[in-house]
């Protein structure tokens, strides 16, 4: 299950990084490009992302 958390994870960590360039509108070809909304939205999903991946890396305790 530790698997699940960390590839969502990895999703969210990508997808709140491309929010965040067509936020910037770094990245272009979008509705979402160059609308500050995403450039706030994408670092928050991001950095959920990365506890998922924490979550799912993590040593069991045993």
């Amino acid at each position: 299950m530790r698997w699940v958390w960390a590839g969502i994870g990895i999703l969210l960590v990508l997808s709140g990084l491309v929010w965040t360039l067509q936020g910037l509108d770094v990245l272009g070809g979008s509705v979402m490009s160059g609308d500050r909304t995403w450039a706030v939205i994408g670092p928050i999903t991001a950095v959920v992302g990365l506890v998922l991946v924490g979550v799912g890396l993590r040593k069991r305790d045993s």
